[in-house]
Order: structure tokens, then C-alpha cells, then sequence
């Protein structure tokens, strides 16, 4: 797997401050997606056990709320070899004192068929999914950490335990 960017400051994408990693790779190909250089899987730099240390070290302060996990698509399936022990790390060390945030072109429904081990696994770790691709009509710039509003914030800890889709509380529009 390569990444495109690893944000040790991030607050764009989740709550609070947070550690953003940027996957390269992406099939989705989203007509108006703000990071078109990350389509192709191998732009930027391979991911290896540096990196994960250094996201685990930027987690360390008190302020950083959580790690977000952003592409490209981090659901492509090369993508999710490389982002599955980061996400162990960051359970191991941290347990549920930083949240998981996870972005994918996939809607919940269509990560679920997928049928691989891989992703039923961080789709059990993560704490929120911001799923669907983005479509450029239904753009808004008022929406809480998403671009259009097809795209859900889903509670995955919430839909875990009640075996259907619970929403984010942030799964609507500012003001």
C-alpha cells in the first residue's frame, strides 16, 4: 500500500484534532473529488512499520481526539492489507481513548459483501464510517465531515450492537 499524506493536525476530517492518514488508490473515480492525485495506487510513498510508528506517536498527546483513515479509497483491498495492523496498533495501544474514523467511496451495505476477512475486521475496529461516494450534484458545504449529502455518518459501535444502520449524531447539516 502507498499513502498520499499522513496529517499529524487534521481538523477536517472528524471531530477535534486528529491524525489523518491519506491511502493511495482508488477505483471510485468521484466526478469533483478534492484529491484526484490519489486515485492512483501508486502515488506517493510505500506504507511500512515507520509509519505506523509515527501515527502512533502523533496520537500520544492528550488534545489529538482520534485517527481518521481517508484515501483514495482505504476499502480498496490492497489498502486494507496496509491500514489493518495500523488499526490493531491503535486499538492496542490506545484502546477506546481515540476514536477511529473511516471515509469510503463503499457504502456500509456494500462493504458488507465483500466477503473478506480484512474488512469485516475494520469494519469491527473503526468507531464511525463515512460511506458513499461522493457525488458532485449533491454537493454541501454545510454538512459536518462530508462533501455531499448521499454520504452517511454511520455509529458503528451503535450498529454493531442493534445489527442495523445507526447514524452519527454529527449526520446532519451546521445551522
Amino acid at each position: 500500500m502507498n499513502y498520499a499524506k499522513i496529517k499529524c493536525h487534521d481538523v477536517a476530517n472528524g471531530p477535534g484534532v486528529r491524525v489523518s492518514i491519506f491511502v493511495s488508490g482508488c477505483n471510485h473515480h468521484c466526478k469533483g473529488c478534492f484529491n484526484k492525485e490519489t486515485w492512483d495506487f501508486n502515488y506517493g510513498e510505500p506504507f511500512t512499520e515507520k509509519e505506523i510508528d509515527l501515527i502512533i506517536e502523533a496520537l500520544k498527546p492528550d488534545y489529538i481526539s482520534g485517527l481518521s483513515v481517508i484515501g483514495g479509497e482505504p476499502f480498496e483491498l490492497v489498502n486494507q492489507e496496509g491500514l489493518l495492523p495500523l488499526l490493531k496498533k491503535v486499538r492496542e495501544v490506545y484502546q477506546d481513548t481515540k476514536s477511529i474514523w473511516a471515509y469510503s467511496g463503499f457504502t456500509y451495505e456494500e462493504l458488507l459483501k465483500m466477503k473478506n476477512p480484512n474488512t469485516s475486521e475494520i469494519l469491527n475496529i473503526i468507531d464511525v464510517l463515512i460511506d458513499g461516494k461522493f457525488i458532485e450534484d449533491l454537493k454541501d458545504p454545510l454538512l459536518y465531515f462530508r462533501g455531499s449529502s448521499n454520504q452517511r455518518i454511520i455509529d458503528m459501535k451503535k450498529t454493531r450492537k442493534n445489527k442495523k444502520v445507526i447514524l452519527h449524531e454529527k449526520n446532519k447539516r451546521r445551522c
